[in-house]
């Protein structure tokens, strides 16, 4: 089957769980959080749940954790924390948590960086993506020109595919 017929079996919205990882960020100036939300809205997705947890390993498992757990949530999308920094532990946390890794998602976005964005700065980049538990999991730095080239080139135009890909595994 061709990936356009796979596209057209797949269902026309997402459930997604949003998870800004920042020690500084607060709902109000949370600008990567609310511009994923703008883009998933755009597309006609559904945003579940949000939350801002601090660049702290168990609590960033326990938020994905808790999306993976709720039988609404489809997909969770984690800006931040994906940089080289000591307190950058977002790929550590979530890691760990997959049961299929999809390495494509981060080959393509750090090149997409390098040739669109930030030059050779994109090899610091540990943007990274996986399958938990039946659940889609996206880890995408923090700023937002970073989340506007995760979410417009890759997320959004393979969501729904992810997750049909998901559910045909799935029993009835």
């Amino acid at each position: 089957m061709s990936v356009e017929e796979h596209k057209k079996q797949a269902p026309n919205v997402a459930a997604v769980m949003i998870v800004t990882v920042s020690d500084t960020r607060t709902e109000a100036d949370d600008k990567s959080g609310k511009l994923i939300r703008e883009l998933l809205e755009q597309d006609g997705h559904q945003i579940v749940a949000k939350r801002i947890v601090p660049d702290e390993k168990k609590q960033i498992q326990e938020a994905v954790q808790a999306g993976m757990k709720e039988k609404a949530v489809e997909a969770v999308i984690i800006n931040g924390g994906t940089g080289i920094a000591a307190r950058d532990v977002t790929i550590e946390a979530v890691e760990p948590l997959f049961d299929k890794e999809i390495p494509g998602f981060g080959e393509i976005f750090r090149m997409l960086s390098y040739t669109d964005d930030i030059g050779s700065a994109a090899i610091m980049s540990r943007a990274a993506a996986g399958t938990a538990e039946g659940t889609a999991v996206f880890a995408v730095p923090g700023s937002s020109g970073a989340v506007k080239l995760a979410m417009t080139r890759l997320i959004c135009p393979e969501l729904t595919h992810v997750i049909r890909e998901l559910r045909k595994d799935r029993p009835s």
